[in-house]
This record gives structure tokens, C-alpha cells and sequence, in this order.
């Protein structure tokens, strides 16, 4: 459906990223899955399933913003 992918560059560190996406499974039901990791190489992340489209949309924007304050812009 959608995804927000953000990256942080530090000049003494390596790019790190993270991304969010939002997908219906079979079930209608939509998934939040957030990824993050160091740029080049495999990652963490971690899946939440929410009961309707607007109660995932408040999460996973809520996920963003918090990185956005924490140094990450958008791609």
C-alpha cells in the first residue's frame, strides 16, 4: 500500500535507515512493518496488525515522526 523509507547520515558513522510500510493481509486486516538497520546490510523489523486502515495509519505515523525527530530525512 504505502511505504516511508528515511535515512540518517552522520559524518563518524555509517548511513542507517529505516522504513515503514503499511499492507493488507488475508485476512483484512492491516499490517505495520517497520525496518531499520545499518545501510548495505540485512536489518531488524518488526510487524504490527491493526483491525482497520486508520488506527495503522496513526502508528506508523507516529513511528515516523519520532525518527524524523531523531535526526533520520526522508529519502
Amino acid at each position: 500500500m504505502a511505504t516511508c523509507l528515511l535515512y540518517r547520515h552522520a559524518p563518524t558513522r555509517q548511513a542507517r535507515f529505516y522504513r515503514i510500510e503499511l499492507a493488507m493481509n488475508l485476512f483484512s486486516e492491516v499490517s505495520v512493518l517497520r525496518e531499520w538497520g545499518v545501510a548495505g546490510r540485512g536489518g531488524q523489523s518488526v510487524i504490527n496488525i491493526y483491525g482497520n486502515l486508520r488506527d495503522a495509519s496513526i502508528a506508523a505515523d507516529q513511528h515516523r515522526n519520532r525518527m524524523l525527530k531523531r535526526g533520520y530525512d526522508r529519502a
